[in-house]
């Protein structure tokens, strides 16, 4: 697979098909991957909400009531991912990634077990007391997984929307999301782009690699 090549293709879709779906196969391939999703010592401080049906995406669209140009990126996608971080880093929640681990075989020994139980806690602890930024730490990771879905997406052949122009109080709200113990971050938009997609045709724009790249 040319990732290079994927990430010169992909774009930002600004109108879709509403008319063409993606295949059941493709968008569990794709979930799949996002499942997989890296984050800082496996803590996978997340939630997807998926939405596939009319009914599901025009709830995600009551919240770009104020950013009604994203309104019919959510109704006419074909599939709309919410990505929801964690508002806590829960005792449950290190008991279920830890349990997961171990059933996973990660472990060759209760030492091994202890210790990666501890190093993850240590970092929660850092960024909770010390740093003060836990919210945001566990945003970060979310939007880890917001990459490697774009990037996926790219792979599977669909086009896809970044939003970020979303109320999260309206969203969170509709889809019970602090109830739950998570708030809503960024919204992707999947499907295949319309005739009507002015960026389709645009040329892609990104600084040269002599301001991006420093090499020591």
């Amino acid at each position: 697979m040319d990732t290079v090549a994927l990430a010169k293709r992909r774009y930002t879709t600004k109108a879709y098909d509403a008319s063409r779906r993606i295949p059941q196969a493709t968008i569990d391939a794709l979930l799949e991957q996002l499942r997989h999703s890296p984050s800082s010592v496996n803590s996978q401080p997340w939630h997807f909400v998926v939405a596939d049906s009319a009914e599901g995406k025009a709830r995600i669209a009551k919240a770009t009531e104020a950013f009604a140009y994203n309104t019919p990126k959510i109704l006419n996608a074909s599939h709309v991912i919410v990505f929801a971080a964690r508002t806590d880093m829960t005792e449950a929640h290190l008991e279920a990634v830890l349990a997961q681990e171990a059933a996973d075989g990660r472990f060759p020994t209760e030492q091994a077990k202890a210790g990666q139980d501890q190093t993850r806690r240590g970092y929660v602890n850092l960024h909770r007391f010390d740093q003060k930024d836990l919210q945001h730490w566990m945003e970060k990771q979310t939007y880890l997984a917001f990459g490697t879905a774009l990037l996926g997406a790219a792979a599977h052949g669909l086009d896809a929307t970044p939003i970020e122009g979303f109320d999260s109080k309206t969203l969170d709200a509709e889809l019970g999301l602090r109830e739950q113990g998570f708030t809503s971050v960024v919204v992707l938009s999947l499907g295949y782009r319309s005739e009507d997609d002015f960026n389709a045709g645009l040329s892609k724009s990104r600084l040269p690699a002599s301001q991006v790249f420093t090499f020591l």
